[in-house]
């Protein structure tokens, strides 16, 4: 009866590795195609396109890394990523419209969720899984940064900073928590 109960346990505490997996890989998409749609319309002359390329630079590497990571531990990708792809290039495009600040704001808030997801994904992790927690501990550090980066360009000074950062936070949480599953 103990051996079955480990067997369970093991066999959930892959399931759920495997979760963290999924929608890290698919943040770091979503984010990705967020800067992607704030370049397509800012182009790359100004500072704040430099700092959103130099951040789509960092979530390509850890896009790469979830990806690797995938494959090799064979989990299977959201069969969200047709709506993340263009959901994300849309709140790119979109806040970028608005303004450099607006798309910072948008990092902003972005990076606030992701921040939040981290920790939580670090402290379910524990010491069960040094690879994945050395690998998320080095990718909030960087959106960390792209944080603290966004807020200095003028974040706060967006149109309807308040509100915008809201909307924004609730879709992360909602993309984190519908990815884990579909």
């Amino acid at each position: 009866m103990a051996q079955q109960e480990n067997l369970k346990t093991s066999a959930q505490r892959t399931q759920e590795m495997e979760r963290m997996i999924r929608v890290n890989q698919a943040g770091e998409f979503g984010a990705k195609r967020i800067y992607a749609g704030q370049l397509a319309v800012m182009g790359d002359r100004t500072p704040a396109a430099r700092s959103i390329a130099h951040m789509a630079e960092q979530e390509e590497r850890h896009l790469n890394a979830f990806d690797k990571m995938m494959a090799e531990r064979g989990v299977r990708p959201t069969a969200l990523h047709p709506i993340w792809n263009v959901a994300g290039f849309a709140l790119g495009a979109v806040s970028a419209a608005v303004g450099p600040e607006a798309a910072m704001a948008c990092t902003v808030a972005v990076e606030t969720e992701i921040d939040r997801h981290y920790s939580e994904q670090l402290a379910e992790i524990g010491d069960s899984d040094p690879e994945l927690s050395a690998m998320i501990l080095d990718f909030q550090a960087d959106e960390l940064e792209h944080k603290a980066t966004a807020l200095a360009q003028g974040a706060e000074r967006a149109p309807a900073y308040p509100f915008m950062s809201a909307l924004v936070r609730m879709g992360c949480r909602t993309a984190i928590a519908v990815s884990k599953h579909i």
